[in-house]
């Protein structure tokens, strides 16, 4: 090319030089010493641009990520640019060579801001349609996102379902407890005001009004005992004291708390437990959850039928199950069954009398699964089998 030279150290190559000539004295010419100076050069270079781009980022540490994503863009570049400066301004480049260099370093630079401008726009805009999407209730995840932002998206509609259905069960279970607050609260009411104004004044119904206040004043003591375990559960402030136990001494025991109840129901409650089956649980915790499903059973069970209470070994689990004769529950129901304040339709509808306030299979399901363990239920027979699934000691 006329009017062109090239000079490196001690090797020059002239205009009317060939390319061949040009490419061998690019790859063998430049000493060590202008290679070390060349890399000393674009590694001070490069650590000012990224020393620059650090700072730029804290300060825009608050600002969109679009802009933070061209500073990283702008930052990559320079870097790149300052090398490339760096060894034309050595003079191992000259004349026409060093204007085409620094040209096509020119447009590349410009070619990766374009792209990072592009990107930047793509990202705040994804960034703001999800925002959008978010402060319009109810949260539907849009779709088309990059994948991180679809992650996002995806895991918050999953949290607002969860937070739905948490506040639907919130407020079923306060219109629950207040019915069952206020109904015994009204029928005792009216009882001590007939006590205290002289209504009733023979000796066998003031003892029956007696009666039915101490039974009701139980009736919400266990009521209040059952929302403050809950409330536990809830928090995650359930404390375990383990230790090994047997859980045909649970079962037996299970049987003799419950035995009152189901005499009074004319239920028949059997239980079968052949075999030691150690596990390591907290006795009074598990036997709540077991006494739970077993008096659950017996109020949704026909009199003259039977509620079987079973111990054993199962897929290498401890298995503890409450059979019954309620008639099943309808499939439709069978994933609520252990929501809070769930009292179920047909079948398992309570009557008043002996009715709970749908806490007991929600408190039984968080103490079992502060265990490590599993509940379920499905249909069986004439009822339904819920099951616990502990780890068995090793």
């Amino acid at each position: 090319m006329p009017g062109m030279s090239f000079t490196a150290g001690p090797f020059a190559l002239g205009a009317g030089a060939p390319r061949a000539g040009f490419a061998a004295a690019l790859r063998t010419g430049a000493t060590m010493d202008d290679l070390g100076m060349i890399i000393a050069v674009t590694a001070g270079l490069g650590l000012l641009v990224a020393l620059v781009g650090v700072w730029a980022m804290w300060g825009l540490r608050r600002r969109s990520i679009g802009v933070m994503l061209a500073v990283v863009m702008v930052v990559s570049i320079a870097a790149t640019l300052a090398g490339v400066v760096a060894i034309t301004l050595k003079m191992i480049i000259e004349g026409e060579v060093r204007d085409i260099v620094l040209s096509v370093v020119a447009v590349g630079g410009l070619v990766g801001l374009g792209v990072a401008y592009v990107l930047a726009r793509r990202v705040v805009g994804e960034s703001r349609r999800l925002v959008a999407a978010v402060r319009e209730p109810p949260f539907t995840a849009p779709s088309g996102l990059p994948a991180e932002l679809q992650t996002i998206a995806d895991t918050l509609e999953e949290a607002y379902a969860r937070e739905r259905a948490l506040e639907g069960a919130r407020r079923e279970l306060v219109a629950w407890v207040s019915h069952d607050l206020r109904t015994p609260l009204a029928g005792m009411r009216a009882m001590a005001e007939a006590l205290e104004d002289g209504v009733v004044t023979d000796r066998a119904t003031v003892e029956r009004y007696h009666r039915q206040i101490k039974l009701e004043v139980e009736r919400l003591s266990a009521l209040v005992d059952d929302l403050f375990e809950l409330s536990r559960i809830h928090a995650g402030a359930l404390r375990l004291s383990r230790a090994r136990i047997g859980l045909a001494d649970l079962v037996a025991d299970t049987v003799a708390g419950a035995e009152p109840l189901a005499r009074a129901k004319g239920v028949m409650l059997t239980a079968e437990a052949a075999e030691p089956v150690p596990v390591e649980a907290d006795a009074t915790a598990l036997g709540r959850a077991l006494g739970n499903l077993v008096v659950n059973a017996i109020r949704h069970t026909p009199s003259d039928r039977a509620v079987v209470l079973r111990a054993g070994v199962e897929a290498g689990m401890a298995c503890l199950s409450v059979s019954d004769c309620c008639g099943g529950i309808p499939e439709e129901d069978l994933s609520r069954v252990f929501d809070v304040a769930f009292r179920g339709e047909a079948a398992r509808t309570p009557t008043r009398e002996g009715g709970g306030a749908g806490l007991g299979l929600a408190i039984a399901q968080g103490i079992v699964e502060a265990h490590d363990g599993m509940i379920g239920v499905v249909n069986d027979g004439p009822g339904c089998r819920f099951e616990i699934r502990l780890p068995l000691v090793r």
